[in-house]
């Protein structure tokens, strides 16, 4: 996204440029307004993403100022396009990309921020609770383990071969996803009775 921004800030800048020369604008004046537009873009999203992660709205000024720099941008950048539909959207697109991209960058660095502040509300908690919530995920994750384990081996039982013997490890796993070792695993406990469902835990292979 970075990369995409800055080629399209380049061209952005060439397009603005050449507008404020073709409108009498001194040198400096030329090269200090496309970025006193784009600027204002930066600035605008930057206030919204501080905001954010300060846990408080943007504000109605910074974002009427990010809507209105964004609407500046691609007006001077379709403004300079030749007046045909075609070169008209290739002139507004550089304009259009680097908006786009920026503020995708600043969802992500907000979306990091939240997720970093529901680390830290957590990393808070008392080490008991902690504890008790990493047992009942192991808890759920084992219990979750069996009955795959057991569903393989009724799936196993129900679908004998012709002549009684049971699947072998691989088509076992095929039918699961799985690889032909946890299959030949899941084979060999269930003929040793430790796949019934009155066992208690089941180790993983």
């Amino acid at each position: 996204m970075v990369l995409v921004a800055g080629i399209a800030a380049v061209v952005s800048y060439q397009h603005m440029h050449e507008l404020a020369v073709r409108q009498g604008e001194s040198w400096l004046g030329a090269t200090l307004i496309p970025l006193a537009v784009d600027g204002m873009i930066v600035a605008s999203s930057m206030s919204v993403l501080h905001a954010s992660r300060c846990g408080r709205r943007g504000g109605v000024l910074p974002w009427v100022l990010l809507v209105v720099g964004s609407l500046a941008s691609l007006a001077a950048n379709v403004a300079v396009a030749d007046p045909t539909l075609i070169a008209r959207i290739i002139a507004a697109w550089p304009s259009f990309a680097l908006i786009g991209a920026y503020e995708m960058l600043m969802g992500q660095i907000r979306q990091s921020r939240a997720v970093q502040a529901a680390e830290d509300v957590t990393s808070d908690l008392p080490s008991d609770v902690l504890l008790a919530r990493e047992e009942n995920r192991e808890d759920t994750t084992r219990k979750g383990a069996q009955e795959l384990h057991q569903m393989a081996w009724r799936w196993a039982q129900d679908n004998c071969r012709p002549d009684g013997r049971l699947p072998s490890g691989k088509v076992i796993a095929a039918q699961f996803s799985r690889s032909d070792r946890w299959g030949r695993w899941i084979k060999r406990a269930g003929c040793a009775g430790r796949l019934e469902p009155s066992v208690g835990n089941v180790p993983q292979p």
